[in-house]
């Protein structure tokens, strides 16, 4: 009897358990906890610490996931798929995924000694052969990496040095740089991508960084970075930063001042000079503030009269009202340019002649040219006797300066029809020379391409339009010399061109104004990727 009552109880027992199962089952964690059950959020010792997340707001918007196909997720990605090489914050191109480089003397063969501490995010080591698969990909795979095909005779790796050799067929003395560009990507992962422009991924993506790519989000317009579980080297204070792109730099602003976002990125750019004042009352920002070494300026194709007239280009250049133009753009954060187009902070600057706003002076040299207005209609004409006409492209956003340069130009006798394009024709037509006039503006890295001192914008060889031995052959000359004082020699003679022959006006000179949260120190800065720089993620901290 005893026994049967004993088993009795026990059967209910186990009966009580099961029913409790079934509700710990069906029931959500709230009312799991309701029933005295330990969890990992219930134990303070044991729970989580809040992740620590800097938070980037952005007008670059990506519009794809493509790694290597999207242009501004692959500048975002270098902090988790490093490039060989990277600016230093005084502007000396140092390694970044490689520790140091050897040159020949000829500047045909260089060797780049891969660090040996660094580690993909799945775990595998990175190699000298992760490096020449990338160059050799992008040279066969990437339009823009085209001229890596056209020039490497051959390349190699040693692993006992863990380092990789490229040898050219000519020589380059620029190859550093060209190699702050280019991400460094898994050859494991990559070598069965046949088409890498069009490929995509919401993620993850493998990188070698401090950081690397974990989801990629259209819908969100966020990019997120989570640590490298590898990584060897400084430890970051951020478990993850995350990148919020906004369809106008006005929102991207307004996240700033709603909290929302713990500085601002623009690529080449400066937060709006405008909406500075209305971030600084918040009381949370401070702000970097550096010469930038982009600049805008007025390009002029110079295959027909009376462009192709030097006089004439000296009364364009006399015509325009510096001043005015650099306040409403910069709104004081910036500075009229000399007429050697390269501005303070490049390497081997040379001050030249200050721009000069004077038509009256512009109206006697257009006369002294044989440009007169005949008719008495306010309009000169050219040597055919026509009304001069010239049209001047433009990309919206820039309507009001269009409207400056109409009158500058009016004002002494020359008539301008702007056309004011969509930002692809824009490019395609500037990058072509597909115009008479242009008001534009050059980045960072396109003041440092081919030759240096803007030189890419302008040799018909690369995307411009002079023509002129005489400043093909300087660029020449940079591009083969390693010897110092004949690079500035001929940087020098570089900008007396521009000053001389004024083949392309510059119109202003600027500064480049970033916003950071006050919590936080340890912001670093280069003319290349302004703050957006491996320094600063490495040393950001909490104040």
């Amino acid at each position: 009897m005893e026994w049967t009552k004993n088993k009795l109880l026990g059967i209910a027992a186990l009966f009580i358990l099961f029913l409790g199962g079934i509700c710990l089952v069906i029931l959500p964690s709230g009312d799991e906890r309701d029933f005295g059950i330990e969890t990992p959020e219930a134990d303070a010792n044991t729970s989580a610490k809040p992740e620590k997340v800097l938070r980037i707001a952005t007008p670059n918007v990506i519009k794809s996931e493509s790694l290597v196909g999207d242009y501004y997720l692959g500048i975002f990605a270098h902090l988790s798929n490093f490039p060989l090489m990277q600016m230093s914050e005084d502007g000396k191109i140092i390694g970044r995924l490689a520790d140091h480089y050897e040159v020949s003397e000829d500047h045909k063969e260089w060797t780049f000694y891969i660090r040996d501490d660094l580690y993909w995010s799945d775990g595998v080591k990175v190699t000298p052969e992760d490096v020449r698969f990338s160059m050799l990909y992008y040279g066969e795979k990437d339009p823009a990496g085209r001229w890596i095909n056209d020039t490497l005779e051959s390349s190699s790796v040693s692993e006992n040095n863990n380092s990789v050799t490229f040898k050219f067929n000519k020589p380059y003395t620029r190859i550093d740089l060209e190699f702050t560009t280019y991400m460094i990507i898994p050859r494991h992962i990559w070598e069965s991508i046949e088409n890498p422009m069009e490929y995509s991924s919401k993620g993850p993506y493998v990188g070698c960084g401090p950081y690397y790519i974990e989801s990629v989000d259209l819908n969100t317009a966020r990019l997120i970075f989570q640590k490298n579980p590898y990584w060897k080297g400084k430890t970051c204070t951020f478990d993850k930063v995350e990148v919020d792109w906004y369809a106008s730099e006005d929102a991207a602003c307004l996240a700033l001042e709603k909290g929302e976002a713990d500085t601002y990125y623009k690529y080449a750019s400066s937060y709006p000079y405008a909406n500075i004042g209305r971030l600084e009352k918040t009381g949370d920002f401070s702000f970097v503030e550096k010469d930038s070494t982009g600049i805008c300026y007025l390009g002029i194709t110079l295959n027909e009269a009376p462009r192709s007239d030097l006089q004439f280009r000296e009364a364009l250049a006399y015509a325009i009202n510096y001043e005015e133009l650099m306040q409403l753009d910069t709104l004081g954060y910036g500075s009229v340019p000399n007429k050697g187009l390269v501005p303070p902070g490049m390497e081997y600057y040379k001050p030249t002649e200050k721009c000069t706003y004077d038509p009256e002076k512009a109206r006697e040299i257009l006369k002294k040219a044989g440009y007169e207005d005949r008719n008495g209609n306010g309009i000169v004409e050219d040597k055919k006797g026509k009304d001069i006409l010239l049209e001047l492209m433009i990309c919206p956003g820039y309507e009001r300066d269009a409207e400056l340069f109409q009158e500058y130009f009016r004002a002494v006798g020359i008539d301008i029809e702007v056309e004011n394009v969509d930002q692809n024709t824009y490019m395609d037509r500037k990058d072509t020379s597909r115009y008479e006039l242009v008001f534009s503006r050059t980045t960072p890295w396109g003041m440092l391409m081919h030759s240096g001192l803007g030189t890419g914008y302008f040799d018909s060889r690369r995307y411009g339009y002079i023509e002129d031995p005489a400043f093909t052959g300087l660029c020449d000359q940079i591009l083969n010399t390693t010897d110092s004082d004949n690079l500035c020699s001929c940087a020098y003679s570089l900008q007396d061109y521009y000053a001389e022959e004024l083949p392309v006006i510059p119109v202003y000179w600027k500064k480049v104004v970033t916003p950071y949260n006050k919590k936080f120190e340890g912001w670093h800065y280069n003319n290349l990727d302004g703050i957006y720089t491996l320094d600063t993620f490495l040393d950001l901290h909490e104040v």
